[in-house]
């Protein structure tokens, strides 16, 4: 997993249809911080819930896009 924004983390929460809620029971944080995590500009939570997040995500088939020439983004597998 490359460098994260919270506009990946929110645009993956939404295709998913899950609330930030349902993110912070899935990734083991609490809704404060996925609500830091979703913020614009460069993220305000700690890296480890970052990555819990972005697992939990992940595991319910998120793909996270990196930069590699284009735009990031996120897709479903």
């Amino acid at each position: 997993m490359g460098k994260m924004t919270g506009n990946q983390i929110k645009a993956a929460r939404s295709l998913l249809g899950w609330t930030q809620a349902r993110v912070a029971e899935a990734s083991g944080v609490s809704i404060p911080t996925v609500k830091r995590a979703e913020g614009s500009g460069a993220l305000s939570a700690s890296p480890n819930a970052i990555a819990e997040i972005c697992k939990a995500l992940e595991d319910a088939g998120v793909v996270f896009i990196q930069e590699n020439g284009g735009s990031i983004g996120v897709r479903l597998k």
